[in-house]
Formats: C-alpha cells, structure tokens, sequence
C-alpha cells in the first residue's frame, strides 16, 4: 500500500461523482421527454423507430403489460442469440472458420447475455465468429442493460405519480436509454480505445513469428465497441478469454481508468436521475451515499489485503503486494479497484484472476455480489433492487418509532414490503440450494481446480456471479460441463427475472397510491441517519444470510494462510 495509490482511488471516486451528477440529470431529461442538445439529431430517428415498430409512444402501459412487454422482448432475444450460436459455422462474418457452439454451452451463453450477466464458460477469440460477437452478443449489451434502466424507471414513476394506472411505456424507455444514453457514450469510448490501441476491424486472424522463433497466431476482430458497451452498460463479457488482462482488450493504464470509470458511471448516475425524478435530488444523494460507503469500505479492505500480500512470502524476504495475477501494467491499486467495482456493478469483466487474490480481496467480490449486487449493481437493476432495501429500511424505522412507513410520500404496507421481500431472498435460495449440491455431488466437486477453501470460494462464486447476474469467474474453474452449463444459465435466468415482477409489482402498487404530505413524524430520507439505517439493513438482511458460507471459505483460508498453510 502506498500513499500514491491511495491517492488514484481518491481522484477515481472524485471524478465518478462528479460525471455522476452531470450524466444523472442529462438522463432525467431524456427520461421525462425533455429537449436536451441529442434532440435535434436523434428526435426524427426516434420518432423514426415509433413508426417502423408500430408502437405510440403517448401511450403508457399497466404495471402488468409493462412486465409482458419485457418479458416478451427478452424471450425473443435469447431465442435469436441461441439461434445465432447454434449457427455461426454458415453464418457470415466467420473468417476463421468457428464451429456452431453446442446445445448446452449455448444454452447458457444466450440466457448470459439477455440476462445481463455475461458468465462465459467459452473463450471468445477460439470460439465465436465475428458475425456472433457483434450480431449476437453486442446488441444483446445494449439491450439487456436498456431493459435494466427501463424496469428503474417503472418503479420511479411508482414513487412519483399518484393515484395512477400506468408506469410508462416500455418501448419508450428503451429505445430513449439506447439512443440518447448508450450509443452516444458507447462511441465515444469506443473511439477513445482505438485510440489508445484496441482492434477494430474485421481481418482474418494474424500469424507472427516471436523474438525466439516460435509462431504466434494473433487474434482481431471488431473488438473496441464491443469493449465500450460492456463496460457502459454493465455487461462485463469479453471478447477475449482473459478479459480485460489481455493487451487487445485494454492496451495502457489510461485504457484502464476510463474502462473501470465507465464500469459505475450509469449506476451511478441513475441515483441522481431516480431523485431529480422524484422532485428531490437529495433523495438520490443519500441512495448514492449508502453505496459509496459500502463501496469504498470494501476498496480500502480489498486494498489493504493486496497490498500486504501474503506473509509466507514476507518470511522469505519478499516483502510488496500480492502481484500474483495481475498485470505489471496495472498493479495492486488498480487490479483491487477494479475488482471491486466490477463486482459492486454487476459488471463481471477483470484485469487480473481472481483466483489468485488474497483470501480477504477475493472475499471483497464475493461479498458484493451477495448483497444483491446493490452497492450501485447492474444499469438500473442496481439502484431498483437498493430501492427493495430502501423499503424494508423505512418499515423497520417504522417499527421504531410505531408510525405507518412512508417513502416519498407513499406509504409503504404489508404488500409492498412482502414483494420486496421475495426479491431479495431470491439470491440467497439459490446461490446456497445450488452451492449445496455442487460441493458435495461429484459433477459438481469434480470441475474445482484446488483443496480446502479455496476450491469451496470457487463454487460459492460461481453462483454469486451468476444468480447476481456478475459474470465475472474465480478462474481455475471448468465451468463448460453439462451440469454448470445448466445449473448456471437457470442461475442466471431466476437471478435476473424472478427479482423483476416483486419490483414491477411494487411499482404498480405504489403507482396508484395517493401521495401524503410530510408531517412532523415523517421519518426523513435523505439525512445521514437514513443512510446509516439503509446501510445496516443491506448489511444485516442481505450479508448475514452468507456469513456461515464465508466462513468456511475465505475466511478461514484466511486464518489458515496467517498460520502458514496455502491452498
């Protein structure tokens, strides 16, 4: 640990909220049909869009169409992408020849990608064509994360109308999150990593000979927008196997900020568009405040563990950081940030293994990922499902004080918190009803490259990265089996959608609620003591649930390795 590194998490996070504010309010714009400067240029294509798809954007939908819609949409997605997998070998765009992808593996990488979740149990440059990579997979980015921002703003519009029968237009929202927030920002990152060195093209792969002799083939492909978006929309998938550690895919530490700043950037954001959305941006502020503590506690610890590396090797006169697994371009300070932010935002790609971790950095991501993935999470899908522990947070000050919870005026009842409820205890039924078995059935302990604990983290990650729609692997894991191709596609699946209707049914619920003017025994929400309180119930509700699992993984291979033992 060094001064130096502290001080890059420090501008980091500085110039995180700073964008945030500015990019919050744009969005807010956009979102209630504002004129902003995209409008002149991107207005007629969007009316464009209305007309060739039929749809009436001064129309808005029930809390149940508005579900249908996006379940239907999705449905359709994943139908397509499964298609174009199980196809590729006569499809276009395949210089190198790739075959069709097998039922199972498909199977899993198309509920991946509609998912949001971008778990691949593949490597990208050795198994998809160019045609699947950006027919396929690239549209499936944007669209899983427009879907995400789509559902947020449903449930906004629940706290911000009374006595209402509809939460918007789904076709609206996403195609205004696609073409006033996505694209712009996906082609500029895009443009900025061809600048510093990303591919983007379409040649055949390339032989070359190295400094010893030896023949090397190196990959290309349409690479830099794929990038882009992956990262913006919180998708996290990589067009190489090692993800964002290989050159191609993130070439120089300038390429590293701005991929790890764009990893939290829309999150973020979103908490400023959900409070100037309600009439009081303080409300947002105190959201993004709550996440920000978890966030930076989980940095520093992640930090620290890295930074002191592993004591066997002090022993023998090594002292520094634990560089094992990382890129000497990057370093301990930012492989830990980056670790971290990946996991905090539902995102999953990385610049080093996680497997190679400490105990306590590797504990850092998983504890992330098991919160919820809350602490900022996927676009939009962070920030609605924080608001499920907003609104258990206000019932247990209610209980406190012995008055009705309200929330922004909407006062929150058995129904509402039972939805909310159900939500969150979606991922920890199963994560640990799925671990359960994996650890002691053979074709579940079979795929575990190490002993003890270690190999324990291993299979507990794999399904907190995919129930928590992450996508991000320990590594040292074979994945690509029957077994975990289809235990983690239904992860996947059950993580993203069966979290969606408690959310759209809250929002449908308090849409048609009349809204109640603050009294004098109105628990305030924006002040720091409901950010300690929503920190709390994160941390009791959603941590607690795994402390037991934990424990026999990287917590003890964390006492296990101070008293001289390694796995």
């Amino acid at each position: 640990m060094t001064i130096n590194g502290w001080l890059q998490i420090a501008i980091y996070f500085a110039i995180l909220t700073a964008l945030a504010a500015l990019l919050g309010r744009f969005m807010a714009r956009v979102f209630e049909g504002e004129r902003t400067f995209l409008t002149p240029m991107l207005g007629p294509v969007e009316r464009g869009f209305y007309r060739l798809a039929g749809v009436d954007e001064t129309t808005e939908q029930s809390w149940i169409a508005y579900a249908v819609a996006m379940l239907v949409f999705n449905a359709a997605g994943f139908v397509l992408l499964y298609a174009i997998l199980r196809l590729q070998d006569v499809l276009p765009l395949n210089p190198q020849g790739m075959s069709a992808m097998g039922p199972e593996l498909a199977f899993n990488t198309a509920i991946s990608f509609v998912s949001n979740t971008n778990w691949q149990n593949y490597g990208g440059e050795s198994t998809l064509s160019y045609f699947s990579q950006m027919v396929g997979l690239t549209t499936q980015n944007f669209v899983s994360a427009a879907t995400g921002v789509a559902l947020l703003l449903a449930i906004i519009r629940g706290f911000s109308r009374a006595s209402a029968k509809t939460v918007g237009n789904f076709w609206v929202d996403l195609t205004r999150t696609t073409l006033y927030v996505l694209m712009p920002l996906s082609i500029l990152v895009g443009l900025f990593l061809v600048w510093q060195g990303v591919p983007q093209n379409m040649g055949a792969y390339v032989d070359a000979t190295t400094l010893e002799g030896a023949k090397q083939t190196l990959s290309q492909g349409p690479a830099a927008s794929q990038i882009a978006i992956k990262q913006l929309g919180t998708n996290g998938g990589g067009f190489w196997n090692a993800n964002s550690a290989v050159p191609y895919e993130n070439p120089t530490p300038l390429s590293n900020f701005i991929q790890v700043l764009s990893i939290l950037l829309i999150p973020a954001a979103l908490c400023v568009t959900f409070g100037r959305m309600v009439k009081d941006e303080r409300q947002g502020w105190a959201i993004y405040a709550a996440m920000s503590v978890v966030f930076l506690a989980c940095v520093a610890v992640s930090y620290w563990a890295e930074g002191s590396g592993n004591p066997l090797l002090h022993a023998l006169g090594l002292s520094g950081g634990s560089m094992e697994g990382k890129e000497v371009r990057f370093g301990v300070t930012n492989s830990s940030l980056w670790s971290v932010a990946t996991t905090a935002a539902s995102n999953g790609s990385v610049n080093a293994m996680h497997d190679s971790l400490t105990p306590l950095g590797g504990m850092m991501a998983l504890v992330l990922m098991q919160l919820s993935e809350v602490i900022f999470g996927g676009a939009g899908s962070g920030l609605y499902g924080m608001l499920l522990y907003v609104i258990v947070a206000v019932f247990v000050a209610g209980l406190m004080v012995g008055r009705t919870p309200e929330y922004l005026g909407k006062k929150i009842e058995a129904r509402e918190v039972k939805f909310a409820l159900l939500g969150i205890l979606v991922l920890p039924l199963f994560i640990l009803g799925f671990m359960s078995i994996a650890t002691v059935a053979p074709f579940g302990v079979s795929s575990v490259q190490d002993a003890g604990p270690h190999g324990f983290s291993e299979i507990m990650y794999l399904y907190s990265s995919s129930v928590g729609n992450n996508g991000s692997a320990f590594g040292g894991f074979t994945g690509n089996t029957p077994w975990y191709n289809v235990t983690g596609g239904v992860s996947m699946l059950v993580g993203r959608y069966l979290m969606i209707i408690p959310v759209m049914a809250i929002a449908g619920a308090l849409v048609a609620k009349k809204a109640a003017p603050a009294s004098a025994g109105t628990f305030p929400t924006h002040g720091g003591l409901f950010v300690g309180l929503l920190v709390g119930v994160v941390l009791i509700v959603g941590g607690l649930t795994f402390f037991p699992a934990l424990a026999l993984g990287p917590i003890v291979e964390h006492l296990a390795m101070l008293a001289g033992q390694t796995f």
